[in-house]
C-alpha cells in the first residue's frame, strides 16, 4: 500500500513532536495515530529514559476501542526489545493497530526488528517515509549506535609550517575572526569539549561557545579536562554554565564510554597537541578540522605531537571532504580513510 498524503503529513508532525524530547542517551522519537479515515487520533513523543516511548505515549491517550484499526506513524522503527519499558512493536499489536509507517530503521542490535515482528503479526508496515528528514533528526544518535561510542572531532589551528604556537607558547591568535567564529559555532553543535590540563593552565580557556558579539550560544558543550594536574579555583572553566568533568586520560575508550552513558554524542577536542595526538594515536578520531593560517612561526611548537608514526609506511592517511576559505584562513575538513578506521 502506497503512503498517503495524510501519512506523510503525520510524519512531518511526528518529526516536530520528536524535538520536544531531550537529546541524550535515548533517541528523540515522535508518533501520530491516525484513524482509518486519516484523522489524527492522538500524538506522543519520548520524554527521556524510563518514560513511555512515543508510540505508547500516544496509545495511552485513547480507549482500546478507539485504537483498533488505527495507523501508527512513527519517526523510528518501533523497538522490539524489553528495557526499562516493553517492546513498542508488541504494544502496537496488542492495541489492534493495523498499519505502521516509520521513517528510520532502528540500527540497534537488541532493539531492531520491530518492523519484521509487526509484519509477522499481520500488520501492514511501510518504512523509509521521509527517511532523510528522520536521519537528520537522529543524526548524532545514529552515529553513536554505529560507532558504539561518541563521534570524535579533533580541531587545531596551525601556521603554514605546521606550528600551533610560537616558541614562547603564545598562540592567540594564529587565525582570524572568521575562523574563530566558525570554531565557536561548531563548539555549540557538540555535546562535550575536551582539553588537556596543559592547555587549561597555559591559556585559561572558558570552553564556552560564544557568538561573535561575545554572548553565549544557547546550547553549550560540557567541558571535559584531561590530565592529573588540579584545575585552579580561579580558572574560567569553573564559571562555565555546565559543570566540568576531569579525567586522568589514561583510558580514552573508557572515557568515551562514560561520556556516552551521560548522553554525550559528539565530542569536540580542542587540544593541546598531546591530547589531540593521543586520540589520533588510539584511532578514536572520526573527523579532523585544521584551521590553516597564512603565517610562519618556526620553532618546536608543532600542532600535532607523537601519533605513533615511526616510518612513512605507518602514515595516517586522511580523505579531505572540503576546503573552505574563512577570511584569510583555510579550513580543511578531513576524516581518516576507511582502512585507518578499521585498524
Amino acid at each position: 500500500m502506497a503512503t498517503t498524503d495524510r501519512e506523510r503529513e503525520a510524519m512531518r508532525r511526528a518529526l516536530t513532536l520528536a524535538r520536544n524530547g531531550p537529546r541524550g542517551l535515548n533517541p528523540q522519537v515522535g508518533a501520530v495515530l491516525l484513524s482509518p479515515a486519516g484523522d489524527v487520533l492522538a500524538e506522543g513523543w519520548h520524554r527521556g529514559a524510563g518514560t513511555p516511548h512515543a508510540e505508547v505515549d500516544a496509545l495511552s491517550q485513547l480507549t482500546p476501542e478507539a485504537v483498533r484499526g488505527a495507523t501508527a506513524v512513527v519517526t523510528l522503527e518501533p523497538c522490539n526489545h524489553s528495557g526499562r519499558t516493553g517492546p513498542c512493536a508488541d504494544a502496537l499489536i496488542a492495541a489492534g493497530v493495523t498499519r505502521v509507517v516509520y521513517a528510520v530503521t532502528d540500527p540497534g542490535r537488541a532493539s531492531a526488528g520491530g518492523g519484521a515482528h509487526l509484519r509477522t503479526a499481520g500488520v501492514d508496515v511501510e518504512s523509509g517515509v521521509l527517511e532523510e528528514e528522520g536521519r537528520a533528526l537522529l543524526n548524532s544518535w545514529l552515529t553513536v549506535q554505529q560507532l558504539g561510542r561518541p563521534h570524535v572531532t579533533v580541531k587545531w589551528a596551525q601556521s603554514l609550517d605546521g606550528r600551533g604556537a610560537a616558541d614562547d607558547g603564545s598562540s592567540q591568535w594564529i587565525t582570524g575572526p572568521q575562523a574563530r567564529a566558525d570554531v565557536h559555532a561548531r563548539r555549540s553543535a557538540a555535546d562535550a569539549i575536551i582539553v588537556g590540563t596543559g592547555t587549561l593552565l597555559a591559556d585559561d580557556p572558558a570552553l564556552t561557545a560564544r557568538q561573535p558579539d561575545g554572548s553565549l550560544y544557547e546550547r553549550q558543550p560540557r567541558p571535559v579536562i584531561i590530565g592529573t594536574r588540579a584545575t585552579p579555583q580561579e580558572a574560567q572553566v569553573r564559571r562555565h554554565p555546565l559543570p566540568f568533568i576531569q579525567d586522568e586520560g589514561d583510558d580514552l575508550p573508557d572515557l568515551l564510554d562514560r561520556l556516552r552513558e551521560l548522553g554525550i554524542h559528539r565530542v569536540f577536542i580542542e587540544g593541546g597537541p598531546s591530547v589531540a595526538s593521543s586520540f589520533v594515536r588510539a584511532n578514536l578520531v572520526d573527523e579532523v578540522l585544521i584551521y590553516l593560517a597564512p603565517t610562519l612561526l618556526g620553532g618546536s611548537r608543532v600542532a600535532l605531537a607523537d601519533i605513533g608514526v615511526e616510518t612513512i609506511a605507518q602514515q595516517r592517511r586522511l580523505a579531505v571532504s572540503s576546503v573552505t576559505s574563512l577570511g584569510d584562513d583555510l579550513l580543511v575538513l578531513a576524516h581518516p580513510t576507511h582502512t585507518e578506521q578499521e585498524n
